[in-house]
């Protein structure tokens, strides 16, 4: 695969918070008060401002904070060919530093075989690359393809269509394969897989679900889930860069897995066949940098440092540190520097105001200069 030149020294992982009009403006749409035209309006409206300010903080590349989707996910999943909503009463604890609140993630059902019936996100991308200035780079994020296995695993696809795994494997990979085809003929250069399993599966917790849940290989669910994502990147466009990100849970300012990246990261940085890694390190649950040492020469890693689960604002002189102890372990000029999650991986938000939110994205962009130049 040929290699291309992603990350940007200051970045940021894709989801911003919503202004507040855009908040009332959705909720009157889902209760039928507004029509589907005139919310489009209003995302439009919110789209160019929040593309405005990430230019004026300083990023050189700029995502249109993903106002159009309730999740950060799930709205692209379900409009994948062979699946549809689901119902399920399963709750996820996510635990932040007051406790513990409940969550019902959304569920799917691959009831046919996965295609992609037509270029998912396009007009999104189309609108977003009509709103940046030159010299501004428009990024895409969409969930990584294992996202559709671990919101359900086996007992969420029928056996009939796929009574053996490969096949559903193989499928999925080529409706990715055939989304990063479209992007690209679209001009998008910079693509984010989303990809919580991949943090997740570090947890002996979520080892655990997999194996008693989703029915698959605790021990080697990670390596699946790698050969897939390589699959659909076999043939990406020439320029396009691909990176991913990986967290353990973002929803209103809590968390729903912990620990390192050690039980994944030969496999995940010797074989993903990505451009760069962004990667959550906001806190102790992250572990340390030494897994960072199987991360090859022609990789980049982008250390999410800043929190976006809080408005305090880190000291500059404590991130630098920490980019000094990560390059003790991959190459300083391989190091990137974001926040640690999005702002806003649901409609409701991380709990801290739009303000505070582009002051961590000031401090970023700061930092960055100061360390590289």
């Amino acid at each position: 695969m040929t290699r291309t030149t992603p990350p940007f020294r200051a970045d940021h992982v894709g989801s911003l918070l919503r202004p507040p009009e855009l908040l009332r403006a959705r909720e009157d749409f889902t209760a039928g008060k507004l029509p589907a035209e005139e919310l489009r309006g209003i995302e439009d409206e919110a789209i160019r401002e929040v593309v405005r300010m990430q230019e004026e903080v300083g990023l050189q590349s700029a995502t249109d904070g993903e106002f159009r989707r309730a999740s950060w996910h799930m709205d692209f999943i379900y409009q994948l060919g062979g699946i549809e909503k689901a119902q399920d009463d399963m709750k996820v604890e996510f635990r932040n530093d007051e406790g513990s609140i409940e969550f019902t993630p959304a569920a799917l059902r691959v009831q046919d075989r996965v295609g992609l019936q037509e270029p998912i996100f396009a007009e999104d991308f189309r609108f977003l690359a009509e709103q940046v200035t030159t010299g501004t780079t428009p990024k895409l994020t969409i969930p990584s393809p294992s996202m559709v296995h671990y919101r359900g695993g086996r007992a969420a696809i029928d056996e009939s269509i796929y009574p053996d795994l490969e096949g559903f494997w193989e499928d999925l990979a080529e409706a990715y394969a055939g989304e990063v085809r479209a992007l690209g003929s679209l001009g998008c250069t910079y693509l984010q897989f989303d990809d919580t399993s991949l943090a997740y599966l570090n947890d002996p917790r979520q080892r655990e679900r997999v194996a008693n849940e989703l029915g698959g290989d605790a021990e080697h669910q990670h390596e699946t889930y790698i050969r897939t994502i390589n699959r659909a990147l076999a043939d990406k466009p020439e320029g396009m860069s691909v990176t991913t990100h990986m967290c353990r849970g973002n929803y209103r300012s809590s968390w729903a897995a912990e620990g390192g990246y050690d039980f994944v990261a030969e496999a995940l940085f010797g074989e993903l066949e990505v451009d760069g890694f962004f990667l959550e390190y906001d806190d102790a649950r992250s572990g340390g940098f030494e897994p960072l040492r199987f991360v090859p020469r022609n990789k980049m890693v982008v250390l999410g440092l800043v929190t976006s689960k809080r408005g305090e604002l880190e000291a500059k002189d404590q991130l630098k540190r920490r980019i000094e102890e990560a390059s003790r372990f991959v190459e300083i000029d391989q190091l990137c520097l974001s926040p640690q999650c999005g702002f806003s991986s649901t409609f409701e938000g991380n709990d801290l105001t739009r303000e505070q939110q582009f002051d961590k994205l000031r401090l970023i962009v700061e930092t960055a200069q100061e360390v590289w130049g």
